[in-house]
């Protein structure tokens, strides 16, 4: 009984967080026909294991390698940022794995917006700043946030899109 329960709350949280990132391509649709920025979503690898006479493939989603977003502002400025998704009451900074983490630091070394976007419970957003996340444990005294550490990163909607890039800085056009 346990294990049904888990698996149809793995599969409803699953389902949460490919809402989630839907909404956020959404909202990169929306920047980009602003001429604000152009981000995309960054595609997941696909190993493939057979092929069906139908020519229907058979195959599975290799586990994530990079952050699930990169692309460019307006002011030629980097952006790169994972999104995360949680019915639970704290976002754990251990769902970044370690290969998006070097990313991030790595694009945020050059000078890219770098960012973890949160969903909690498909109700609040939040973009935090790739230089609080890595210091969750410094900055809160634990490697989770809660909801009352998220609310300085949240997220507007409007019109049912999650305005992600809102409040972000541009560089000085001189």
């Amino acid at each position: 009984m346990a294990d049904s329960r888990r698996q149809i709350t793995g599969r409803r949280s699953k389902a949460a967080g490919e809402t989630f990132e839907r909404w956020i391509s959404s909202a990169c649709e929306f920047y980009k026909k602003q001429g604000w920025a152009h981000i995309e979503k960054t595609p997941e690898p696909f190993h493939i294991t057979g092929k069906e006479r139908s020519g229907e493939v058979r195959g599975f989603y290799e586990k994530k390698g990079q952050p699930d977003y990169k692309g460019i502002l307006c002011d030629g400025t980097g952006i790169m940022f994972e999104a995360k998704h949680t019915d639970s009451d704290r976002m754990r900074q251990e769902v970044v794995t370690d290969t998006q983490w070097e990313s991030l630091d790595l694009y945020e070394k050059f000078g890219a917006h770098c960012y973890v976007m949160v969903s909690m419970g498909l109700r609040n957003f939040y973009r935090v700043p790739w230089d609080v996340w890595k210091r969750m444990k410094e900055l809160y005294g634990r490697k989770y946030m809660k909801e009352e550490d998220l609310k300085p990163y949240q997220l507007q909607e409007r019109q049912c899109t999650i305005l992600i890039l809102e409040g972000v800085e541009l560089k000085d056009e001189n």
